[in-house]
């Protein structure tokens, strides 16, 4: 593998061109498109029948009310002090279970693609190892507001690199964006990256193209393998020679 140096450090984006996530230093005014919730908001839905507030309990032959009748209802618990309500809606409507924490279930549910296609499942649980700071497996709402921020930045990302506003990115834009953010691969590499990400290419009929989540991924991957290959690359001439059990400790480590 060999990769041209760009000034700066490897891997960092051309000049006067703002670097995307990971990290998610930017905002953007949110988009109908990738990743947005549908129609309610995010995955948002009116609970069902017979769980609201105030609704009754529907028995067989009984006119009773609840048994709790005639005790004050808790209150609907309001967003964290100085959160974003809007968020909070989300993430409460995302939360199927009333938990208080999103499983990778739950919010793939609520992520979706500019084809309306669900996120790839192994996207989503990449992102939420990287925001799950206490391990727990599920993201809390704080992690969720980081999450959401670093999904908005990636969405904006790859609207400009989309060149033709299709809704996924094709061979010769997913050059254009390797090469923006500083990776000199060739046309072969490229065409194997896409094929590989190609959401329709494993049942062979392939699009030649990448959705947003699988640009994403896409993305990750080559940033934590180029970081790794670093690592060993001391001298910082694209080339490296490592035993077999350091090749053993690369890819598993980046698995």
């Amino acid at each position: 593998m060999s990769y041209q140096n760009p000034p700066g450090a490897y891997g960092s984006p051309a000049q006067n061109y703002q670097r995307p996530p990971p990290g998610g230093q930017q905002g953007y005014a949110a988009s109908p498109q990738y990743g947005r919730p549908q129609q309610q908001g995010y995955g948002g839905a009116p609970p069902p029948a017979g769980q609201g507030y105030g609704s009754p309990v529907q028995q067989q032959n009984q006119a009773y009310p609840p048994q709790n009748y005639g005790r004050p209802a808790a209150p609907p618990q309001g967003p964290p002090p100085g959160a974003n309500p809007q968020l909070w809606s989300w993430f409460k409507a995302v939360d199927t279970d009333n938990s208080g924490n999103l499983t990778v279930d739950e919010l793939q549910r609520a992520l979706v693609n500019g084809d309306w296609s669900p996120f790839n499942i192994e996207t989503v649980r990449n992102i939420v190892n990287m925001f799950d700071t206490n391990n727990t497996g599920t993201i809390d709402f704080n992690e969720f507001a980081g999450l959401w921020k670093y999904i908005e930045d990636w969405k904006q990302c790859f609207q400009t690199f989309d060149a033709d506003g299709s809704g996924s990115i094709d061979r010769n834009e997913m050059r254009t964006a390797l090469r923006t953010f500083g990776y000199n691969l060739s046309d072969k590499f490229i065409n194997l990256l896409v094929q590989k990400y190609d959401k329709y290419g494993t049942s062979g009929s392939g699009r030649g193209d990448v959705t947003f989540d699988n640009f994403v991924q896409a993305s990750v991957t080559v940033k934590t393998l180029t970081d790794s290959f670093r690592k060993f690359d001391t001298d910082n001439d694209g080339w490296i020679q490592i035993s077999y059990e350091q090749f053993l400790e690369l890819v598993v480590s980046n698995r």
